[in-house]
């Protein structure tokens, strides 16, 4: 972690230079750390993976269900992502926008397990 916020701090020094006359850079300067910040991110995303193995062998339920929780969380970080870059350059309508289809896509996603789960509701009830 403490490699991270290196990085982050350091984009954000080297940005803020260029804030007033090409902010432009500045965008392209953190959307470049946030590439690397991803990429010292992945080895933690493995150790979740395999957790969730284990806790699918422990309860056994459909890896399915695994594979959209990865999924969900991706999506989320990449419109989170998306949408704090276009915050940053000003342009915050976008930004809401990029987060509003996020949302809506896992709400889309998450449809199948909110039917199942219903189903089983129901066939406990009959």
């Amino acid at each position: 972690m403490i490699k991270v916020a290196l990085l982050g701090l350091a984009a954000v020094f080297l940005a803020l230079p260029f804030k007033s006359s090409k902010p432009e850079y500045g965008t392209g300067i953190s959307l470049a750390a946030c590439v690397l910040i991803l990429f010292l991110g992945v080895n933690k995303l493995e150790v979740i993976v395999a957790s969730l193995g284990k806790i699918q062998a422990y309860l056994s339920f459909s890896e399915a269900y695994i594979q959209l929780l990865l999924k969900i969380v991706g999506i989320t970080y990449v419109a989170e992502l998306a949408s704090e870059l276009c915050r940053d350059a000003g342009y915050g309508t976008v930004a809401n926008q990029v987060e509003m289809v996020g949302k809506l896509t896992i709400l889309t996603m998450s449809m199948p397990v909110l039917l199942s789960l219903l189903d089983t509701i129901h066939e406990f009830l009959a």
